[in-house]
């Protein structure tokens, strides 16, 4: 049986996209109207990059639809207000000049930054003043940095040495992942990983581990892996050592 492969541990990400799920007002009929859904694109979005709320099942007969933060329709929160038959938009008090409305009620915003995760409300309003509302999540994510990996000891020997390396990394929400040779790291009973993958075990060395390490971090939006660190062991013969079968070096000399 092979040994498992190193799993990379996910940190906690509060944010799962966002799909805002409509609850209907008690004045609309849902078995005759295509629920109003919102997708947003990309799902994950990255910090300096634009994202649209695209708004799927739009309904007819509209008189106004607006945009607010926060999962309530709240004036102090709203960032702006299209009126359909004027073909006005009206700015809220958070419209921050990096948003634009569609006519077909989707909302483009334009590089955003980790602020700008959180709730989003929409409220579309019908000629008879009849409303709506979806309110869902947008995660907005840093792109990760590049970590390091910092080595106990980068030069010891098999069978008496414990050697533990740390992936470095001031990102948090990440999930790490460890490799050797670029390849994902199959543990041995010999390697422990820590709670949450920074740090890896091996006690004791062998030979076998010998050779190159990295780790990687990860999150909804990128992945980026650490330079090599190179493992060097030597045996407890070339240590001048035991040798495991044979004893003390002067013992594999004649005695006269």
């Amino acid at each position: 049986m092979e040994p498992p492969s190193a799993p990379p541990h996910r940190g906690h990400i509060p944010c799962q996209g966002l799909l805002l799920a409509v609850s209907l007002s008690t004045f609309w009929n849902t078995l005759t109207t295509a629920q109003l859904t919102i997708e947003s694109v990309p799902t994950n979005a990255a910090e300096g990059k634009d994202v649209l709320l695209l708004v799927h099942n739009l309904p007819g007969n509209l008189a106004a639809y607006g945009w607010y933060k926060g999962d309530r329709v709240d004036p102090d929160q709203q960032i702006a207000l299209h009126v359909i038959e004027r073909l006005e938009i009206i700015p809220g008090p958070l419209y921050s000049g990096r948003e634009r409305m569609y006519p077909n009620g989707s909302l483009l915003l334009q590089k955003v930054t980790q602020e700008d995760t959180g709730y989003y409300t929409l409220q579309v309003i019908n000629k008879n003043f009849h409303s709506e509302v979806g309110t869902g999540q947008l995660c907005i994510y840093k792109p990760v940095a590049q970590p390091s990996i910092q080595a106990s000891n980068i030069t010891v020997t098999e069978q008496k040495d414990v050697v533990v390396l740390t992936c470095l990394t001031n990102d948090t929400g990440i999930s790490i992942q460890w490799f050797f040779y670029n390849q994902s790291l199959r543990l041995t009973e010999r390697m422990k990983l820590s709670h949450e993958n920074h740090t890896l075990t091996i006690d004791p060395i062998t030979r076998e581990d010998a050779g190159d390490y990295q780790c990687e971090v990860s999150n909804p939006v990128n992945s980026i892996k650490s330079d090599f660190i190179t493992l060097a062991v030597s045996s407890l013969v070339e240590k001048g050592g035991l040798h495991p079968l044979l004893g003390s070096e002067d013992s594999l000399c004649p005695l006269f």
